[in-house]
């Protein structure tokens, strides 16, 4: 089977879509740091729209950050890949090609930076994950002590971090007599903007502080809201898409339906026309990301460490097992949504359903092992910050209680049988050697407690916390994942 490309896109069937615009006419205009599965399910379709449309300025130039995975397949298919909408049987196919060049930044960060410095380029933006702000979770400041911005403020011209190609860019631009570009963050953090911010800033005081006042004084760092799921692409998908475009694609994505981004408008070098692909653009962002991070976010994090431990390999697969939707449903509803803002004109309990029906959707193979990468990064925005605020309404928090505890329990790296985990995080093994040797549940806890830039100070020295905490602990040591949601479901 031929391979897809520029050359071969007019063998596939009339039904694919694909891009209608001359692509070597179309210029780069956004560099977007971690060219990942949802930057291409989420941003890049909505830029595709927008270069469909005839506004050539904004191709898209991927840079990944780590691996050269994704470059290497999208190389030779002049970096064209293929979305497949999946809902329930049916499945609708795009070719995206707003990704016009790609780059593996370790290999060469000079390219990285000439491009992010280059003057057509209005816009980097950021899918990074949490762990990539190299911040300290719980305070939202910049993690001095990291590798990667020790190693960045010693060697600036050739970065590692997101960080330091930023400021190093930004740097260049100011002394070519160029406009800065905007900064868009689109990765699951409060308000990402502004931490974003917050880190750079602090980050080029560090190099110059007349360099982090530029900044403060120049750069737009607009906050926005992202929200898709888009499980990692499987080799039984390849096949699928195969079999439906007639050509081979070395790494399409899988999707849903569903697609929301909401941003502030605040571009000074201008934007494309995200709006006409259905990007909502709005003063605060804040009320929005609230409701995803802790409703879908939080929800998804407390399903994947309690499926996960319950021996479920995806999330349509645990929600159809005994008490697990049922327990989402109580904890959205009882404990989540009392912390949110007023929505004027928004149906809170319609979102709420539409979530769990997205959670069940059996074409979406979204492994919760997935899911449960980084929960030491994700804890404090997705479930903690929500505890926060049912603790000062002096509100019950059990199932969100419970969520934290299955993110300990999984993260000891032994699930339910004494079968080995693969834990993927930053603190993985610093919490292996933590846990090794505690077998009870107050024991347990108290060694996570310890971790300050997860839990911060507050909630460790809180009575009604760790006494909640305990309960959600010796219940799943006690009846393991299964028995312990199912004992919600009647709540």
């Amino acid at each position: 089977m031929k391979r897809l490309s520029q050359a071969t896109l007019s063998q596939m069937p009339a039904s694919v879509a694909r891009p209608t615009y001359d692509r070597d006419a179309a210029r780069i205009g956004i560099v977007h740091l971690g060219l990942g599965a949802f930057h291409r399910a989420h941003q890049a379709v909505m830029t595709e729209a927008a270069l469909d449309a005839g506004d050539l300025a904004w191709g898209i130039a991927g840079v990944s950050l780590r691996s050269p995975e994704t470059r290497d397949a999208l190389g030779p298919q002049d970096g064209l890949y293929t979305v497949a909408v999946r809902d329930g049987t049916s499945a609708r196919l795009q070719v995206v090609g707003a990704i016009l060049h790609t780059l593996v930044a370790p290999e060469d960060p000079a390219a990285v930076l000439g491009l992010m410095a280059a003057p057509d380029t209005r816009i980097v933006s950021l899918t990074v994950t949490e762990k990539g702000y190299c911040h300290l979770p719980a305070t939202g400041e910049l993690d001095e002590n990291h590798p990667d911005i020790v190693y960045d403020l010693a060697y600036p011209e050739r970065p590692r971090s997101a960080i330091g190609f930023l400021v190093e860019a930004i740097a260049r631009r100011r002394q070519a007599g160029l406009a800065p570009f905007t900064v868009l963050s689109c990765d699951n953090l409060p308000a990402n903007g502004r931490t974003l911010a917050k880190v750079v800033t602090r980050f080029a005081a560090l190099r110059d502080p007349a360099l982090a006042g530029y900044i403060a004084a120049n750069v737009a760092f607009p906050c926005s809201m992202v929200d898709r799921i888009v499980p990692a692409t499987t080799e039984a998908d390849r096949t699928f898409v195969a079999g439906m475009l007639g050509l081979d694609d070395a790494w399409p994505v899988m999707t849903e339906p569903f697609l929301q981004w909401v941003i502030e408008d605040r571009f000074p070098e201008g934007r494309p026309d995200w709006g006409a692909a259905g990007a909502i653009f709005v003063a605060d962002v804040e009320p929005f990301e609230h409701m995803k991070l802790r409703l879908l976010n939080g929800s998804h994090s407390t399903l994947a460490y309690l499926g996960y431990l319950a021996g479920h390999q995806t999330v349509a697969e645990a929600m159809a097992a005994p008490g697990f939707s049922e327990l989402l449903d109580q904890m959205m509803a009882q404990e989540v949504s009392p912390t949110l803002p007023p929505f004027d004109g928004f149906d809170l309990a319609a979102y709420r359903a539409a979530l769990l029906a997205r959670f069940r959707n059996p074409a979406l193979h979204h492994r919760t092992w997935q899911i449960a990468m980084d929960g030491s990064q994700k804890l404090p925005q997705r479930l903690l910050g929500t505890i926060r605020d049912r603790l000062k309404a002096d509100a019950s928090f059990e199932r969100l209680a419970l969520g934290v505890a299955a993110w300990m329990v999984y993260a000891t790296g032994r699930d339910e049988a004494g079968a080995s985990i693969d834990v993927r995080d930053p603190l993985a093994c610093r919490i292996a050697a933590a846990t090794a040797d505690k077998r009870n549940a107050a024991d347990l806890m108290d060694a996570y407690l310890n971790f300050q830039e997860v839990f911060g100070t507050d909630l460790p020295a809180s009575a009604p916390f760790r006494s909640t905490l305990l309960r959600a602990l010796e219940a799943l040591l006690a009846n393991g994942a299964a028995r312990t949601a199912q004992g919600f479901q009647h709540a």
